[in-house]
């Protein structure tokens, strides 16, 4: 793999009628699907939802996975983890692997109906005997129970795999619809700490659709071009929780001040 470097550069807000194209990130697909409102004031205004504190030891996971799997992506073996469970896989090598793994450049396209620059960052590419490549996604946690997908948040895991498979497709690349998510979870049964951790590590397939993937993106077009949408829905139902907090803010500040000017 080559290696890669990126210099950042902000990103300014989105200008209505741009003719120069415009970055949308996976992870602002996710916000828009979450609640068109906190992605317009995000992309128009640079008004971001606050973030919480970084998950630093999930990084460190995803960082060793990576030197992990990259040793038999050297060896073009598999990965005695893929044997296990039956994958007849081995990492896919690919000069772009750095590239595609960067968060800020990632696997990438040009929207031309929309002028819009879409990317994400993988973890993980795969490839199977038929030549099609593997979305992979590392995924850390510690509790009592096994780790699944079967919990309603994770639905955003689903369309975060759905971006990714997509990305591959634009690139003229054969995917399968089938990804893994390698899920490793830290035990909290052990006698103690000791300066280390242990790890249960489970591989759940899924078997993505990005059918929803381009209808999305003209939708976001239309939501960049537009006023800024009302207080709406979350994707799992209920009100976005940042929208309504800043709503009931702003009433109850309102009425603070006017209390206070009688």
């Amino acid at each position: 793999m080559a290696s890669y470097s990126y210099k950042y550069e902000k990103s300014l807000p989105y200008k209505p009628g741009q003719k120069t194209s415009f970055k949308i990130s996976r992870s602002k697909i996710e916000l828009y699907t979450q609640c068109p409102r906190c992605f317009w004031l995000d992309a128009r205004l640079k008004i971001k939802r606050p973030n919480g504190p970084p998950f630093q030891i999930n990084k460190a996971i995803d960082e060793l996975f990576k030197k992990e799997f990259d040793g038999y992506r050297i060896k073009k073996e598999a990965h005695p983890i893929m044997v296990e469970n039956g994958i007849d896989a081995i990492p896919f090598s690919h000069e772009d692997l750095n590239k595609w793994r960067h968060n800020f450049t990632g696997v990438s396209t040009l929207h031309k109906t929309t002028n819009l620059h879409i990317y994400g960052a993988v973890d993980d590419v795969w490839i199977d005997k038929d030549d099609q490549l593997i979305v992979v996604d590392y995924k850390a946690t510690s509790k009592n129970s096994e780790v699944s997908l079967d919990a309603d948040w994770q639905i955003s895991y689903k369309r975060q795999m759905e971006v990714y498979q997509w990305l591959l497709k634009q690139n003229g690349f054969k995917v399968s619809s089938r990804g893994y998510f390698v899920y490793t979870n830290a035990r909290i049964d052990a006698d103690g700490f000791f300066d280390k951790l242990e790890f249960k590590t489970k591989v759940i397939a899924y078997d993505g659709n990005t059918n929803w993937v381009e209808g999305t993106i003209l939708n976001i077009k239309k939501c960049l071009e537009a006023d800024m949408p009302e207080v709406g829905m979350a994707a799992m139902g209920g009100d976005c929780d940042y929208c309504s907090y800043s709503k009931e803010r702003t009433a109850i500040t309102l009425k603070h001040l006017k209390n206070n000017s009688k």
